[in-house]
């Protein structure tokens, strides 16, 4: 259970805590594969059949094992490879990749997050936690955070606890006195309490717990969580 009298701040993942990353990424790849038709058609060509551009980001992920904490460089760098393959110029992947990272931040926000991170910043000061490449400025919800850090800034993912650790210290509140939550049960769950934070597992589609530990604190929605600490 939680340690209500302990928590100062709150950390707060952002894909598939508050909006469903996957809609997202196929809309970016669709509208990536649209520029790409248009300025590099044999790219588009090599590249039409569907998943095609995600399973070349998916390969740059063993290619470039260095860019494993930037999702933006993996995406960027396997674009570079596409247009190489084809024989376009691999120039290209600058543009490319912005056209994509544009449409990226345009989230659909689960119904829950305007109103429960407003309330929560009223008395918390908030940091978001992510391993992905969201800007929380960008995607309209700067205002409710006080800081933002991520893999591509710091350099390491979660679950790594020195990730956890630069959180806390950017809401200048020991680790024990954050709590951490996200939806992935191990780079966010078990990550936050193996780093001594405390943890709330966001569990939108009523998953099992799939470890012999017990489950920890686990809601369907922020709205269980503004309640159990706002009122």
């Amino acid at each position: 259970m939680l340690d209500h009298a302990r928590i100062k701040a709150i950390t707060l993942d952002l894909d598939d805590t508050l909006w469903p990353i996957w809609p997202t990424i196929a809309r970016a790849e669709t509208v990536l594969a649209d520029w790409l038709q248009r300025h590099a058609p044999a790219t588009a060509t090599l590249f039409s059949r569907p998943g095609a551009l995600r399973e070349i980001r998916n390969q740059m992920t063993t290619l470039r094992p260095d860019l494993a904490s930037d999702l933006s460089a993996l995406r960027r760098e396997s674009i570079r490879l596409a247009l190489g393959q084809a024989g376009d110029d691999p120039s290209l992947a600058e543009p490319a990749f912005e056209v994509f990272f544009a449409e990226r931040q345009r989230v659909d926000l689960f119904d829950d997050v305007h109103e429960c991170l407003g309330r929560l910043a009223e008395r918390y000061p908030l940091v978001a936690l992510s391993n992905g490449n969201a800007d929380v400025q960008r995607v309209g919800l700067g205002a409710y955070f006080s800081a933002s850090l991520s893999a591509q800034q710091f350099g390491v993912a979660k679950p790594d606890p020195r990730i956890f650790e630069a959180a806390a210290a950017a809401a200048t509140v020991a680790p024990a006195e954050v709590l951490h939550v996200g939806d992935d049960v191990d780079t966010d769950v078990m990550g936050a309490l193996n780093s001594g934070l405390q943890a709330v597992w966001v569990n939108r589609e009523a998953k099992a717990w799939p470890h012999a530990s017990p489950a920890p604190w686990t809601i369907s929605s922020l709205h269980e969580l503004c309640r159990h600490l706002v009122g």
